[in-house]
């Protein structure tokens, strides 16, 4: 079907926006394609939610993946789920308003938590041993609030505006955080004390008719590994396990993310015994080990597209006069990796090299082109046969750079259930950097 000029400028923005990569589905979006089949069968209703209905003990959960797998979509059904069972939960993504991801430790988390709790439940519970808390601060770090303002006569919605201004400048000031993060240290115990007497008195009245409650943490699985010492610890075990204690102190059911290079770290075994074990959200399966496609996995990643497609055109061909041909199709699919992101980011840049339908071959190629620099860019000298390394063995070693591979997500994890159900878990190298001549050169002079 041909259509005009002015009607594919309109449907081309309206398919650009709708591959939007860095927007979570709500519960209930349309869009929303159930992977679980192609991805070793995880479950985060089951696998966290459950855990969440049954225990008579609070619980303290981590959740993880590759960022841009869709963590944030899932934990966004599962707040769903959850409150469907009168659980009450309090669910921010904290990147957004709080936390610098290149620059986080526990204080900023704690601080965070307080901010988001104190502002859905203020009604609740009487707030005022929090705000005492942070009056008693305040002299010292009104300044670090970058605000005159006394508490004294304060309202309590004032009150409570004036501490998110001070967890916003630990995420926007650099200068400030330090210094904010010095003086509220010391204290981080009586705060974690008051905090916990606000959740106790909200439990008794929690909106909606809930029972229970539950704090949901996301994008703390984009924190930046750093080396903080001589010893070569990172942040993300001086927040997750050196602080576990801490973070496990709330009382309420509680589930952070955290980094996938953290799960696969020489303290794996730790986390695992502090927080029992961590559900990872694997990448959607398109090829087999043995680099064969997976057509179930490739099925899916095409139902993502589609879907997101049909809301503005039902009539048109994907294969044909949505994009040029079915091999374009699959090449944009299987570049991917099943990485959600990935795979939205490569259409959206796919759809803005395209003046009229169908996508063509060369956009897809450039779009293509464009995603592996940046990869290249990514990859450091000394990790070009790591990679290599991984590609022939398809396994993970428990080494500094491939853990830093894997959390750029130049490395991908996969999962799949073994003829006798079991979970099988294998790495792979990003098919983008697969085209690249360093890695594809390294590849060929292993072989000979």
């Amino acid at each position: 079907m041909v259509i005009t000029s002015g009607q594919d400028k309109q449907l081309l923005k309206n398919l650009y926006n709708a591959f939007d990569p860095f927007r979570p589905l709500p519960p209930g979006d349309p869009n929303y394609v159930d992977c679980r089949e192609v991805r070793g069968d995880g479950d985060i209703l089951e696998d966290l939610g459950r855990r969440i209905l049954l225990s008579e003990q609070k619980t303290c959960q981590l959740y993880s993946g590759h960022r841009g797998a869709g963590k944030s979509t899932e934990l966004l059904k599962l707040k769903q789920a959850l409150e469907s069972e009168k659980i009450y939960v309090v669910y921010f993504a904290a990147d957004e308003e709080d936390i610098e991801s290149e620059d986080a430790q526990y204080t900023d988390i704690l601080l965070a938590c307080t901010r988001h709790i104190l502002e859905e439940l203020k009604n609740s519970a009487n707030p005022n041993l929090l705000l005492n808390w942070l009056k008693g601060r305040w002299e010292n770090i009104k300044d670090l609030a970058q605000t005159e303002m006394s508490f004294e006569g304060m309202s309590v919605e004032g009150q409570i505006s004036q501490f998110a201004k001070l967890t916003a400048n630990l995420r926007a000031e650099p200068t400030l955080r330090h210094k904010i993060r010095k003086k509220v240290d010391p204290y981080t115990v009586t705060l974690i004390e008051v905090l916990n007497q606000f959740l106790k008195d909200a439990k008794k009245q929690l909106p909606n008719g809930c029972i229970d409650l539950a704090v949901i943490v996301d994008n703390l699985d984009r924190i930046a590994p750093i080396i903080t010492d001589d010893n070569q610890k990172t942040n993300h075990e001086e927040i997750f396990i050196d602080r576990s204690e801490q973070l496990k102190a709330l009382d309420c059911h509680l589930i952070y993310t955290v980094p996938i290079s953290l799960v696969y770290s020489r303290r794996g075994t730790d986390v695992r015994d502090i927080y029992s074990d961590t559900q990872v959200l694997p990448m959607i399966m398109v090829r087999t080990p043995d680099g064969e496609i997976y057509q179930p996995g490739l099925d899916k990643i095409k139902e993502i597209i589609a879907k997101r497609i049909n809301q503005f055109t039902t009539y048109l061909d994907i294969n044909a006069e949505i994009f040029d041909s079915p091999e374009t199709f699959n090449q944009l699919c299987l570049m991917s990796g099943g990485h959600l992101r990935n795979l939205l980011l490569l259409t959206q840049d796919a759809i803005a090299r395209t003046a009229q339908l169908p996508i063509s071959k060369r956009a897809v190629r450039r779009a293509i082109t464009e995603a592996r620099n940046t990869y290249r860019q990514t990859v450091e000298h000394s990790q070009w046969g790591l990679l290599a390394e991984v590609f022939h063995s398809k396994r993970l070693a428990n080494e500094k750079e491939c853990r830093s591979l894997l959390f750029n997500r130049c490395l991908l994890e996969y999962r799949y259930l073994d003829e006798e159900g079991e979970i099988e878990r294998w790495c792979d190298v990003h098919p983008l950097i697969k085209g690249i001549a360093e890695f594809k050169e390294l590849v060929a002079k292993n072989k000979s």
